[in-house]
């Protein structure tokens, strides 16, 4: 045997996970103001992303564009290499992406289990006339859709009791489940979740990021997310963009963030001051 033959053969390094989201170049104009400039993201398959900067950065204008409530002013997005910069938001709903927001926007007067069937209605399949006619198939698919809502209460944490309580008589903690619910009923591969910890105690924030690493690890979810508690970013997050004043000023895993300049300056040494 030949030396080079006896030799042991290096590991192969692990393939790089694939993009499930990718915007390149990305800018948004408000008239003469610009919220977003030429800012590129890569969200790989199954991985938490996390978004930070201070208020003002452009996050949500952001997360606005890759879900479609906005249509970039120049620049593209893609989901799995397929071009959604124009797409409505149904549409992109419909292709696995789904969201929560900043400030909740549960339907106060409807109950945890109706709003979670409304986030249903992605994968339903009854038009405007099976609606209005609700022909047999239709009452089985919305009894299916109501039993599925049910499971993903569950799923969440909610307490059984509650999931016929309105949205409006839950605590803050439990509308934030609900919304996260409602954001999963449309069986979604990739979630966005716009400060999920917002007005959480540290228990509440704590064990919210233990759910998120449920969600990827259970589902194989990919979640990117907007998000202040940097205990919580740096806890959770295998990689981190920072924003500021529209721009990308740095990107990459957190050890890297904490101790970029730029960042402590922007971001970081500005909340240390506070």
């Amino acid at each position: 045997m030949s030396a080079a033959e006896a030799a042991p053969t290096a590991p192969a390094a692990p393939a790089k996970a694939a993009p499930i989201m990718r915007a390149d170049q990305v800018t948004k104009e408000f008239g003469g103001l610009v919220a977003v400039s030429d800012v590129s993201i890569d969200v790989p398959t199954k991985s938490i992303v996390s978004i930070i900067g201070p208020n003002g950065a452009g996050k949500t204008t952001l997360f606005n564009m890759l879900t479609g409530l906005y249509h970039p002013s120049a620049g593209r997005i893609y989901l799995q290499d397929r071009d959604i910069t124009a797409k409505r938001p149904d549409i992109i709903t419909s292709l696995g992406v789904a969201r929560t927001f900043q400030n909740i926007r549960l339907f106060r007067a409807m109950t945890a289990v109706e709003n979670v069937v409304v986030g249903r209605h992605a994968r339903m399949k009854a038009g405007v006339w099976g609606s209005i006619f609700r022909p047999p198939g239709v009452r089985r698919e919305e009894r299916a859709a109501r039993e599925r809502s049910r499971e993903i209460l569950d799923y969440v944490g909610l307490e059984h009791s509650q999931f016929d309580q309105l949205a409006g008589n839950l605590s803050y903690g439990d509308q934030r489940r609900v919304e996260i619910a409602r954001a999963l009923a449309s069986d979604p591969t990739l979630l966005l979740l716009d400060e999920p910890t917002a007005g959480m105690n540290p228990q509440e924030s704590d064990r919210l990021t233990d759910f998120m690493r449920k969600l990827r690890d259970d589902l194989g979810l990919t979640i990117l997310l907007i998000e202040h508690d940097m205990r919580v970013v740096m806890g959770i997050s295998e990689r981190i963009t920072v924003l500021d004043l529209g721009e990308r000023i740095a990107q990459g895993p957190p050890a890297e963030i904490r101790d970029n300049a730029r960042v402590v300056e922007a971001y970081l040494g500005r909340q240390e001051e506070s």
